[in-house]
């Protein structure tokens, strides 16, 4: 037998409810639109909510909207559940900034320009290799169950190797493996410092688009910068011994581009040495470098485990890889190994298995350098568009490695919503504003992911959206 309309209507309404797709507290669409959606009149989707009404689901009142008020469960059990809708602002981490929320969601959009993305280009995965490893990795399977709550001792074992190259003596227990660099700020966080410490960095700086501190109760305190990144000098120390710590990111700073040369590094590292700072040294970056090799890590020059010295192959090979890594003395790394089990067992064994085989390989080195050219032809493809369109109302420095141009619009062109002028056409970019850079001049340009002959255009664009302001 055939049901009649409004039951389909409440068939419908319940379903949505007890799949939780309509949670505790949200609105439902309007009559006008439910009944065009089961082509009926008014009055019958009317009768349909007064039975919902009726059995407890649903509340609504005269010219306001009709809410979901219990499922099946909370009727059974006690008068008042829990409302997820109420919830979303009480969790102890806090949500990002809404410009941030929106690039993040736009940064997936093949529509737009990329001028904001801060990875590689597609056009720069190194797919046959992938594939190889990927599949020399599947013949060797045995069956897998968690790794060691370090990592797994092979990929640390060629971390190490790694990271002897660069300068930084690192045995496999003195590394943890974590699913990306951004996982590592978050357990260094919750695990090593106290609430209401202060964390120094630089401004502008990439951690205040993120709320991993302050969610974790810290203070951030911006420190002063020049060409060569961060000045020694405007560091100044308010608090106890044991409450401050500096975050910074010395090779090819995001997003600024600025390298700090040896004799600054020595300088800072005496500096923190003396006054008992520890680092955080975020070197995501370091091997895109083009026009020549960087100085090396902070890490590198630490006499007594004072850094923590965070890595990722996420900006070098692929992001979707999620592995990165915590250098530090044994028993820091052995603390936020414990707090890394507690937080997700580990990170994935086949990602682990995959990036030990390219850092054990020759393919790794072989891929940057293959990267390195691409991005030498990238920046000055940026740098010749930016000097053809944008040098009447901006300046910038050229970076010499990394992803990023700092681009400082001219005050007489200063341009208001920018990015949200960009965005109308089809252009997604980073305001200056979303790292704390208190102008509202600067914008971060990326030349790492977006095609050649995007590059040129979306620059262009940018140059007639300045010039009609």
């Amino acid at each position: 037998m055939k049901k009649p309309k409004y039951q389909l209507i409440i068939d419908f309404i319940k379903e949505k409810i007890a799949k939780g797709e309509w949670a505790i507290g949200s609105p439902i669409p309007s009559q006008r639109n439910l009944a065009k959606q089961f082509e009926v009149n008014r009055s019958t989707v009317i009768t349909a909510l007064e039975e919902l009404m009726a059995e407890g689901l649903l509340e609504g009142k005269a010219g306001k909207e009709t809410v979901v008020t219990n499922n099946t469960w909370t009727l059974m059990g006690a008068k008042y559940s829990t409302n997820w809708n109420e919830n979303v602002t009480l969790g102890i981490h806090k949500p990002s900034v809404s410009m941030v929320q929106e690039i993040n969601q736009a940064e997936s959009d093949t529509n737009l320009i990329q001028l904001s993305k801060g990875e590689l280009s597609p056009e720069m995965f190194p797919l046959e290799e992938m594939k190889f490893i990927v599949q020399k990795i599947s013949n060797q399977l045995t069956s897998f169950g968690y790794e060691e709550p370090k990592g797994n001792l092979k990929l640390r074992q060629a971390i190490s190797d790694y990271l002897k190259v660069r300068g930084i003596e690192a045995s496999p227990s003195s590394i943890l493996v974590v699913s990306g660099a951004l996982q590592a700020l978050h357990l260094i966080s919750i695990g090593l410092l106290k609430r209401g410490s202060t964390v120094l960095l630089e401004m502008p700086s990439y951690l205040y688009s993120l709320t991993v501190f302050e969610s974790a109760g810290m203070e951030l305190q911006g420190l002063a910068m020049d060409k060569e990144g961060l000045i020694i000098d405007s560091i100044y120390l308010t608090k106890e011994k044991g409450k401050n710590i500096l975050y910074t990111i010395p090779t090819f700073h995001n997003p600024t581009g600025a390298l700090m040369q040896e004799k600054r590094r020595e300088k800072l590292i005496a500096y923190c040495e003396r006054e008992q700072l520890p680092v955080i040294e975020d070197d995501v970056y370091h091997d895109l470098w083009i026009d020549n090799p960087p100085p090396k890590p902070l890490k590198a020059m630490d006499l007594y485990g004072n850094v923590l010295y965070v890595g990722s192959l996420s900006k070098t090979l692929s992001p979707g890889l999620r592995i990165g890594w915590i250098v530090g003395s044994e028993s820091v790394i052995n603390r936020l190994a414990d707090l890394k089990m507690q937080s997700d067992y580990g990170s994935s064994t086949l990602s682990q298995l995959v990036a030990a085989e390219w850092l054990s390989s020759n393919f790794y080195d072989s891929h940057l350098d293959k990267v390195r050219e691409q991005l030498r032809v990238r920046r000055k493809v940026a740098l010749d568009a930016l000097d053809k369109y944008l040098s009447p109302y901006a300046t910038w420095d050229i970076p010499k490695g990394g992803l990023f141009i700092w681009v400082k619009i001219k005050p007489e062109f200063k341009v208001k919503r920018l990015f949200e002028k960009a965005f109308s056409n089809n252009i997604l970019l980073n305001p200056g504003s979303i790292y704390a850079e208190k102008t509202g001049q600067f914008i971060r340009i990326s030349y790492g992911y977006a095609s050649l002959d995007e590059i040129k255009v979306g620059i262009f664009k940018l140059s007639e959206i300045i010039k009609i302001k």
